[in-house]
């Protein structure tokens, strides 16, 4: 429990750090959100003196407030789900924008993050387990895809399968013709159909570094005492090769995964822009090129809280799997 109570406090202060430092960034940039919904109203009519207080109270500030006053506001705001409205997406709040992004992010970008790590924990244990093996052979073949640029792979995958032979569309989330978004078999069927060749890329793209990383701490773990002891002992080798072996070789994956899974709500921007697929990295590349500080603030906060709670998750389980970290952590 003592354990778990320091890695609670230690998140609670990172959680607090980074909210503050969510607070202050975009009120240091350039510009300013209701200069530019002005600017984007006033094309239909004037604006006058008191709808401008007006919108400068519905973005989240006012020309009375000061920094201290802005930062209870917007505390406030967080823990009682309003993080303001949206200029890209006037008058939309700016939960209800990240609600509908976030499920399309998390699904393909999600699955794909964790069938990489899965094939590539697992080939990699085979290939550190099998030395020279021809799986073992296949490392250097793996390891060049996630050295080719990510959007360079993307575009050759999008041109050779669903343009060459149609076997993917080219473009968007889900048959617009077919279905409209819900808890549907038509809506799934399609979502999923669309979401397969992004997450493809991902799987081929990254699944290298989990191999290659997995087999080398295996070969140095099949070297220690404890593993010659239970050779000696006359263990099953499968029982060596998981329980002893891979379970103490997979660590430093587990620590890896733990970030690369938190960033999987931030999205891929490159992924979701070259096979034009909603979710939150096209929708954080909108409100930059809008200057939407709240729709920016919200998504920084999303993606915050996804590394954080990634990170704690993992934490936790590293003292399931190696209880030593409990004794030292």
């Amino acid at each position: 429990m003592r354990y778990i109570a320091r890695k609670l406090g230690f998140y609670a202060v990172a959680l607090w750090g980074a909210l503050t430092v969510n607070f202050l960034l975009p009120r240091m940039l350039p510009g300013n959100p209701v200069d530019i919904l002005v600017a984007k109203l006033s094309a239909r009519g004037p604006v006058t003196d008191e709808l401008r207080d007006s919108l400068e109270l519905l973005l989240g500030g006012a020309p009375d407030q000061g920094i201290l006053e802005q930062y209870w506001v917007y505390l406030v705001g967080i823990f009682t789900g309003n993080l303001g409205i949206s200029i890209t997406y006037y008058p939309v709040p700016v939960v209800e924008i990240i609600g509908q992004a976030l499920p399309w992010t998390l699904v393909m970008i999600g699955i794909g993050t964790l069938l990489a790590f899965i094939v590539g924990v697992a080939l990699g244990m085979l290939a550190g387990w099998k030395r020279g093996s021809w799986l073992d052979n296949l490392v250097p073949v793996t390891t060049m895809f996630q050295a080719v640029p990510y959007f360079w792979l993307a575009l050759v995958l999008l041109y050779i399968l669903s343009v060459g032979l149609g076997a993917f569309p080219v473009s968007g989330g889900y048959n617009y013709n077919v279905a409209q978004p819900g808890f549907t078999w038509d809506f799934v069927g399609t979502a999923i159909y669309h979401g397969t060749l992004p997450a493809l890329t991902i799987v081929i793209s990254s699944f290298g570094g989990w191999l290659l990383g997995m087999r080398n701490m295996m070969v140095s773990t099949l070297s220690e005492d404890y593993i010659v002891t239970a050779e000696a002992k006359g263990l099953r080798p499968m029982r060596i090769m998981t329980a002893y072996a891979a379970r103490n070789a997979v660590l430093p994956s587990v620590a890896g995964f733990a970030i690369s899974l938190g960033f999987v709500v931030s999205g891929s921007i490159v992924t979701e822009q070259v096979f034009s697929y909603p979710g939150i990295g096209s929708t954080l590349l909108q409100a930059v090129n809008n200057s939407d500080y709240a729709l920016m603030q919200g998504l920084f906060l999303v993606i915050t809280l996804a590394v954080l709670g990634a990170n704690l998750i993992v934490d936790l389980l590293y003292g399931v799997i190696d209880p030593r970290t409990r004794a030292n952590g």
